[in-house]
């Protein structure tokens, strides 16, 4: 798969480009859902304890069980709606097309630092939104771009000098 990825990219050493390409895609995806569905916008801004689900306000397209018709006392609802979804995939797909021009032009700062900063931004929402607002829990729907955004930002500040001279 690796190959198959280099192969859209001018060739430059390391595995940066790579990654930062693949990402660009799942994040594509992930746009696109957030237009067609709440379902997994639901689970990532949910917080309720358990959060391997939508809460019981979301419809789920992929449960066959019956929605209960009232939520359980202890169950907060979510906030996601339609358009915070298609909002959430519209900002998830800008920082996209940055991070998939920061794979292509990784030799070029201005291009280089505006991809780190959409990394930035996503890790700030993310983090904010459990710590700050509280809106998600720690789980594994937060953790995937969580951690994503902070292994990303940790090796490119430690291999910015390395691209930059290439």
């Amino acid at each position: 798969m690796a190959s198959a990825l280099a192969s859209y990219l001018p060739p430059f050493e390391g595995w940066l480009p790579q990654w930062m390409l693949f990402t660009s895609v799942i994040s594509i995806a992930n746009s696109i859902q957030a237009y067609k569905t709440l379902h997994f916008t639901a689970r990532v801004y949910n917080p309720n304890a358990d959060n391997t689900r939508p809460p019981s306000n979301i419809a789920s397209y992929s449960s066959s069980t019956p929605k209960p018709s009232k939520p359980p006392a202890n169950e907060i609802p979510s906030q996601v709606t339609p358009l915070s979804s298609r909002t959430f995939g519209t900002w998830t797909l800008l920082a996209s097309i940055i991070r998939l021009y920061g794979a292509y032009y990784i030799n070029e700062k201005p291009v280089y630092e505006l991809a780190m900063w959409a990394y930035a931004v996503a890790w700030v929402h993310f983090v904010s939104e459990w710590a700050v607002f509280g809106t998600t829990r720690w789980g594994v729907p937060l953790a995937g771009p969580v951690v994503i955004s902070t292994g990303t930002l940790v090796w490119m500040s430690t291999a910015k000098e390395f691209y930059l001279a290439q």
